[in-house]
């Protein structure tokens, strides 16, 4: 069976395990998103991994991921919470990936996931650094410490 065909008829299966996994995590943000917006941004994650898996395109995901990055980092979510859904996502995928996908076929399988969630998460990786880059942090500013700076 291709890749693609197994992860979406996976899918109820893959975002159940996702989302419980991700509900483990006690993430505010996603506690208070609550489970139907969660479940719904997990599923279009989802989808977009098994599109990219079957048209060998990873521009929508990379796309999607840029946009997830700036829209988290605008409402306050750390980097480690973005990432721990994606990561969610992945292991139930390659999960059912190894469960299912014959012995054979498996190497490529899991290649095509990897490629498609990496590049994802590399997106977001950057773009969410991009943006902390160019805001003031003030943790950091050390200047407070010293005397004879301005601030």
């Amino acid at each position: 069976m291709d890749v693609d065909v197994l992860l979406a008829n996976a899918r109820p299966a893959v975002l159940d395990e996702a989302f419980a996994a991700l509900e483990s995590s006690h993430i505010a943000h996603y506690q208070a998103a609550g489970e139907p917006l969660t479940r719904q941004r997990l599923g279009d994650l989802h989808d977009l991994v098994v599109a990219a898996i079957r048209d060998r395109d990873l521009s929508q995901v990379i796309a999607y991921s840029e946009t997830v990055a700036t829209e988290r980092f605008n409402a306050g979510f750390d980097i480690s919470e973005v990432q721990t859904a994606f990561n969610s996502l992945e292991e139930a995928m390659w999960r059912r990936l190894v469960h299912d996908e014959p012995h054979a076929q498996l190497a490529e399988a899991i290649g095509l996931l990897s490629t498609v969630l990496g590049a994802g998460k590399d997106s977001l990786a950057r773009t969410y650094v991009s943006l902390a880059g160019k805001r003031h942090v003030p943790t950091l500013d050390l200047t407070a410490l010293f005397h004879g700076t301005n601030s």
